[in-house]
This record gives C-alpha cells, sequence and structure tokens, in this order.
C-alpha cells in the first residue's frame, strides 16, 4: 500500500531520498552533475511528495513556482531502485499535479536527461512533451526539457 504526503523541503524523509537521487544523478552525469548541483537546491517554499511504502519512504518530488505566471517546475522526482516499476512516480506526479492546480497553476515544465530515459517514458506515458530548453539548461545536450497543460478535475 503506497501512501503520499504532501509536506514542505525541510522534511527528513524528503532530505534523505534526495539525497539518493543526488548520488544517482552523479552516477549518470560525472561530467555535468556539479555545474547543475546548484539549481538542484530547494528552497523551503517548494510544495514537496513524499510516498511511503509500509510507512518507509521510497520516492519523492517536488515543485516550486516559476516567475512565469501560472508556471511550476516539478523537481526533484526520486524513486527508490527497490520501488521502481510500480507507479510510485504517477502517483507522486499526479499529486504534485492536482497540488499545482489547486493552487492556481496552469502548466508543468521540467528536466530531465539523456541518460534518463525512463524518466522520459514515465513524463511521455502522463502527456509531457518535449519543449525547447529553458534556462538554465539552454545549452546542455544532455537536458531534456518537457512541458505540460494542467487542468482542473
Amino acid at each position: 500500500m503506497i501512501s503520499l504526503m504532501r509536506t514542505s523541503a525541510d522534511h527528513p524523509d524528503f532530505h534523505g531520498l534526495v539525497e539518493l537521487l543526488d548520488k544517482d544523478l552523479w552516477n549518470r552525469y560525472p561530467e555535468t552533475q556539479q555545474s547543475f548541483a546548484p539549481f538542484n537546491v530547494i528552497k523551503l517554499d517548494a510544495k514537496v511528495v513524499v510516498a511511503y511504502a509500509d510507512h518507509i519512504p521510497v520516492g519523492c518530488g517536488c515543485f516550486r513556482e516559476r516567475a512565469e505566471n501560472g508556471v511550476v517546475e516539478i523537481k526533484r522526482m526520486y524513486i527508490k531502485e527497490e520501488a521502481r516499476g510500480k507507479g510510485i512516480a504517477k502517483q507522486i506526479l499526479r499529486e504534485l499535479e492536482a497540488w499545482a492546480v489547486e493552487i492556481g497553476k496552469e502548466r508543468a515544465i521540467l528536466e530531465t536527461g539523456t541518460n534518463q530515459p525512463e524518466a522520459v517514458s514515465l513524463y511521455d506515458s502522463v502527456g509531457y512533451a518535449i519543449i525547447d530548453r529553458f534556462e538554465p539548461y539552454v545549452n546542455s545536450e544532455e537536458s531534456i526539457c518537457m512541458g505540460k497543460t494542467l487542468f482542473s478535475k
């Protein structure tokens, strides 16, 4: 049974999962991760979702509001290796999107990378489409930026 918790960026379970995410990204992008690490710092006003399986944190994601009116940026999506392939990432993403709509947002954007085909597949499967790379990823050949219009229910 998976349960989702909305929380803030200072939650300790979120921090533990982000540490695992950062290790994964360093393994996938050893040459470029250092230059993007500063952009992965999440401020306390971020909206965070943590997924639990039997009270154990297994995944996370968050969004931050962008300067563009009505837009959020999905960040720090991660599922522990042993919990992958169970639809948890989709649940987290749907919860983040619902939360964004609740606070009046109309569009979500995100950045993933060429060495994360499973992430690209996930986002594609829930309606995200490739868009022009946005700052700070404009000149990063490894970056894949995607976006989606959000709809209220």
